[in-house]
This record gives C-alpha cells, sequence and structure tokens, in this order.
C-alpha cells in the first residue's frame, strides 16, 4: 500500500510543479457525469483492499480504489449494508467514486434512521492534495467530530486515498406495494405518508404509477401493508425493479433525450415542463426527459424553491450544475486554493475556473 501511495504522491507532485491538470478517474462509470473531464488520468485503484471492517461498531474503512461491489458483499456477508444504496453504472465502480461523486439511490429519502445522503455516513477520510500531501480528516468512530468537517466537501480539493463509513443493518423484512394514480394524487399521497411512522425505503412514480417499499421490522411491514393497501409485487421483480432505478436501467432512463436531475421540496408542486417525468424520494427528487432550454429548466426549478442538473446528455456549454451565488463561488475557490493551489485536480469538472 504505501508504494502505490507513494507512486500517486510522485505523480501529484511532478504533476504540480509542472502545471499539468490531472483528471482523478477509477472506474470511469461516472465519466458521464459533470462537464468534460480534462488533464492525464490519475487511478486511484492502486489503493485497493478494506484497511478495517468491525461489524459491531457498524464501521467499515477502505481504501479509495476498492470494488464497490467488494464493499457491499463484504457487509451483505454480516447483514449490513451502505444506508444509502449507492448506483454503480457499471462492474468497476468505486468506493472512492462513490463517495466523490456523492449519488445515493431509491433509499436515501427513507423514514427513520436509514435517512441520508453519501456524506451523512462518511466519518473520516485521507485525502493527497495539491502538494502531494497526506491528509487526515474525522476518524473511525460515529461520535468523532472536531473543527470543519472537510470530509464531507471531499470531491474536487484532492485524492480520496480512504474512506471510513458508518454502515448498518439490513432490513429484516421489505415489501413493494403498487399503486395507479396521477402526479398530483402521488405527490399528495408521498407527503402525507411522510409524515406518518411508516417504514417507508422507497418511493418511485412514473407513467401514472407509484411503486413503494416498506423496510423494517416484520410486524411494522406487515401492518404498513395492510393499511396502504395496493398491489403487492413479488420479491424478486420488486428487487429488479428497485435494481433499475438504482442503476438506470429501468426503461424511463433508455434513450438520447437529456436526463436532468432536479432537487426540490418534496411539497412542490408538478413541474409543468415538457417531457417524460420519474419522481423520487417522497417527491424531492424529479428526474426529466426533456430537450428545452436549460435556462427553462433551471428557471422553473428555482422557482419551486430547488435546483437542476444536466445529469446525462444534452449540451454541456450551459453548464452542467446550476451557477454558484458570488458568496458560495467565493467558498468553492477558497476550498480549492487551500487543498489545491495550482488548480491541477480535475480542472472546471465542476464549474468553469474551479
Amino acid at each position: 500500500m504505501q508504494d502505490a501511495l507513494a507512486s500517486l504522491v510522485d505523480q501529484v507532485r511532478s504533476a504540480t510543479a509542472d502545471r499539468a491538470p490531472l483528471q482523478i478517474r477509477a472506474g470511469g462509470t461516472k465519466d458521464f457525469y459533470g462537464n468534460m473531464p480534462r488533464g492525464d488520468i490519475l487511478d486511484p485503484r492502486v489503493l485497493q483492499g478494506i484497511v478495517a471492517y468491525e461489524p459491531e461498531e457498524l464501521v467499515i474503512t477502505v481504501l479509495a480504489g476498492t470494488s464497490l461491489t467488494e464493499v457491499e458483499t463484504t457487509l451483505q456477508a454480516h447483514g449490513q449494508m451502505l444506508a444509502f444504496e449507492p448506483p454503480h453504472f457499471g462492474s468497476s465502480a468505486t468506493i472512492g467514486g462513490c463517495v466523490a461523486a456523492g449519488l445515493a439511490g431509491p433509499r436515501r429519502a427513507s423514514f427513520g434512521y436509514t435517512y441520508g445522503s453519501v456524506r451523512d455516513f462518511l466519518l473520516g477520510a485521507r485525502l493527497l492534495d495539491g502538494r502531494g500531501q497526506v491528509l487526515s480528516f474525522g476518524g473511525t468512530v460515529i461520535k468523532n467530530v472536531a473543527g470543519y468537517d472537510v470530509a464531507r466537501v471531499l470531491a474536487g480539493l484532492g485524492v480520496i486515498v480512504e474512506v471510513s463509513l458508518k454502515v448498518l443493518p439490513r432490513p429484516v423484512c421489505e415489501t413493494t406495494l403498487r399503486f395507479e394514480m396521477e402526479e398530483v394524487s402521488a405527490l399528495g399521497k408521498l407527503n402525507s405518508w411522510g409524515g406518518e411512522p411508516l417504514p417507508i425505503s422507497a418511493s418511485s412514480w412514473s407513467g401514472g404509477s407509484l411503486t413503494l417499499r416498506l423496510s423494517g421490522a416484520g410486524a411494522a411491514v406487515r401492518s404498513a401493508t395492510l393499511r396502504l393497501g395496493g398491489e403487492e409485487i413479488p420479491p424478486v421483480d420488486a428487487d429488479a425493479f428497485w435494481r433499475d432505478i438504482r442503476e438506470h436501467t429501468a426503461r424511463f432512463f433508455a434513450g438520447s433525450e437529456p436526463l436532468w436531475r432536479l432537487s426540490l421540496p418534496s411539497t412542490a408542486e408538478p413541474l409543468e415542463l415538457n417531457g417524460g417525468q420519474l419522481i423520487e424520494w417522497g417527491g424531492a427528487l424529479r428526474w426529466l426527459r426533456a430537450s428545452e432550454p436549460a435556462r427553462e429548466i433551471r428557471g422553473r426549478a428555482q422557482r419551486l424553491g430547488g435546483h437542476a442538473t444536466l445529469f446525462r446528455g444534452g449540451d454541456r456549454g450551459q453548464g452542467v450544475f446550476t451557477p454558484l451565488t458570488p458568496a458560495l463561488a467565493t467558498i468553492h475557490q477558497r476550498l480549492k486554493a487551500q487543498f489545491d493551489p495550482q488548480g491541477i485536480f480535475n480542472p472546471g469538472r465542476m464549474f468553469e475556473g474551479l
């Protein structure tokens, strides 16, 4: 491991001396996400392996180049999971890429203790900065927070070397229900159910059909199933359905039309934009297939209290992410200057000039 890390340090120091950009890229399963990558490839997959795993403590520490599948398989053998249900988008996905992209799957907005994004379960990390220094942040225990929580804003600041993540037990029981209803009714139901003690772990609406996953203790799931009604989906079909939503292999995600990712308050009204929609996270995540101008889509998202990201396809010339306000841009610039003073890591991948 030390020799592998030393080779990455040498590559970074050489690039810094030459002011040559580096593209941090492992499995490449998320190459489509963000603005066009630039620079020579720096591949962190030379750092692989599970450093420490204590099932009783619900914590796993992993080198960044480790396969995401390997991590999940190890956890599953102990009846545990990554609570944010991350998408892979390919067999070569790594745990470092999972943390850097910060993308969560259907379970992201679930009920109770599983609720949270990738960064909410990140306890600590080691980072290789633009000076070739290996820095450590956070820790390997749940109650260990002091100072500025840099571990949660790692993307673009440097090369992720190692991460420590909080993990959770897998649910004892799961049931998936389907209801036929239109968008307005579905949004109303999701927000109403979200305010009740129901073991909802995922939701998806598209094309007049609302699908709901319940997870938890057997008694709680059975009680909620009887109360809510709907059509119960066979477990094998349900697993395939949620996997297709997570991995974007569902029919909705097929095709070349631009795919937009809108993050909104769950109570926001319908988008009223042309194009197909798939709604997740109780109404807070809305996927849109549309060719409308970026300013129209972003303007509508802003009026609804959120923002829009061009997730896949389309014209990246207008920027993939919603432009930063001057105050936020200043924070980004100062953080970048502290960790990557020569601006060699993934330049412009998120925002031009950063």
